[in-house]
């Protein structure tokens, strides 16, 4: 009876039971406590475990459960411990344990990205890719005792998230509990995890010599929005280099000193059409890419490709509970902010299984995240009262090749026109709002029907 159960979800919501099956997998339990006891400096397990607080927070930060304390109510059976326990453990988990968990469950979901097929082009072969961006997490509610005399915002922190385009994933974080600390006070431990092969796109808050020159000692290239403060001296003059949708393209050479070493850089200027909603008209890239491997054009666009980590942001605060009010305390706000991503990376396998079946270029121009997620959200709890957990035991035993067949199968069930986009017809320009200071109301029934009987 209970497979016959099973199959009528993989039936009738391959999509949950895909999302189900890679969170068995990727996010079990001896790997998830691992994580905690290699990277836990004070913190440490009595009677609650960090598997058993992930599994938890995954069902609030997906949106199966509205808040922590009705996911508590839904397993205290389960964790067999007060809600002050549950608490306890999470305003307690340190962010090197966060910042973990998404590496490590990154790594092990690009793993099985590589089963798929269907991979897209690389954006730049044979360069990896990392898109670089802060984010400063939400204000919360004033419910700790210190927050409640200040009528400001309260700020629980900050962190580096990094992006691998080519993935469409996740792959680093460096979190940060002071919700006034500088970016840039993290780039020494971004610094250390550049490898060589890499090429690195961020936004002119990354612009400075010690970065810059620390990727290149790293043997990695940058592709970085110029800061007008960063010193440097022209060697070349700026020299037009060709036109583009948005504007025209100009390339020189400049050359920078830091710390003794001198550094000969591009320096790529965008003149726009169209001034920024900023008011500037222009956009200064500096590269360390040769010519040979990437033209002036080319660096123009792939730092275009830089908002795409303004996506995954969006995505993860419109689909996901990544921001959660309620949790004040900034170890805890970095650790659901940081499932929230590995909510995201799971979400970007799913595509790519999908895009392998479906055609990748329909998935990344049509697929929906919206109704994706909203299915998932619709039908996990209901999968979990009516599937006992022997259903899923045998997915925690598959290899990262035998799941990804596994998804292959699931991915071709899938009825896509469930999730596609909504077309839309082009915006039209509205005519001015008729503003009469006498009639503060209006009464529909009688505007349409006036505009029934109108000739």
């Amino acid at each position: 009876m209970l497979d016959a159960i099973f199959e009528r979800f993989v039936k009738q919501s391959p999509v949950s039971v895909m999302i189900r099956g890679l969170m068995e997998r990727v996010l079990n339990t001896e790997q998830l406590d691992s994580i905690f006891e290699n990277h836990a400096k004070s913190q440490y397990t009595r009677e609650l475990l960090f598997s058993s607080i992930v599994d938890l927070m995954s069902l609030v930060v997906c949106g199966i459960y509205p808040s922590v304390n009705a996911a508590y109510r839904a397993k205290a059976s389960q964790l067999n411990v007060s809600r002050t326990a549950v608490y306890d453990k999470l305003n307690g988990i340190e962010v090197d344990v966060s910042a973990a968990l998404l590496r490590e469950t990154a790594a092990s979901m690009t793993t099985v990205m590589q089963f798929l097929e269907g991979e897209p082009p690389k954006l730049l072969a044979p360069y990896q890719l990392r898109i670089i961006d802060g984010n400063c997490l939400a204000a919360t509610d004033h419910r700790l005792e210190v927050l409640k005399p200040y009528a400001a915002k309260a700020l629980p922190g900050k962190s580096l998230v990094v992006l691998d385009p080519d993935l469409r994933m996740a792959i680093d974080v460096f979190p940060c509990e002071d919700g006034h600390a500088q970016e840039r006070s993290l780039f020494e431990s971004v610094l250390q995890r550049v490898k060589a092969g890499e090429l690195w796109i961020a936004d002119r808050n990354m612009c400075t010599q010690g970065f810059l020159f620390g990727i290149c000692q790293a043997s990695s290239d940058f592709l970085i929005r110029e800061h007008k403060t960063l010193p440097q001296q022209a060697i070349s003059e700026l020299e037009f280099q060709g036109d583009v949708e948005t504007g025209a393209i100009f390339e020189q050479t400049v050359a920078q000193t830091y710390g003794g070493n001198f550094l000969k850089v591009r320096r790529v200027v965008l003149r726009l059409k169209k001034v920024t909603r900023n008011g500037e008209g222009e956009i200064a890239i500096l590269t360390s890419l040769p010519q040979t491997v990437a033209s002036a054009t080319d660096v123009a666009q792939l730092y275009r490709g830089r908002w795409s980590v303004e996506t995954l942001f969006q995505t993860v605060t419109k689909n996901f509970e990544g921001e959660i009010q309620t949790l004040g305390y900034p170890k805890a706000a970095l650790f659901s902010f940081c499932l929230a991503l590995v909510s995201y990376n799971i979400l970007a396998v799913v595509r790519r299984a999908l895009g392998s079946v479906h055609g990748i270029g329909k998935i990344e121009s049509s697929l929906s995240e919206f109704y994706l997620v909203d299915e998932i959200q619709g039908t996990y709890r209901g999968m979990t009262i009516a599937c006992e957990p022997d259903n899923w035991s045998h997915l925690k035993a598959l290899s990262l090749s035998q799941l990804a067949d596994f998804l292959l199968d699931l991915a071709g069930r899938v009825n896509l026109k469930s999730f596609l986009k909504q077309p839309r017809s082009p915006k039209k320009k509205k005519p001015p709002l008729i503003v009469n200071s006498h009639h503060r109301h209006l009464s529909t029934a009688r505007l349409l029907d006036q505009a029934r009987h109108s000739p």
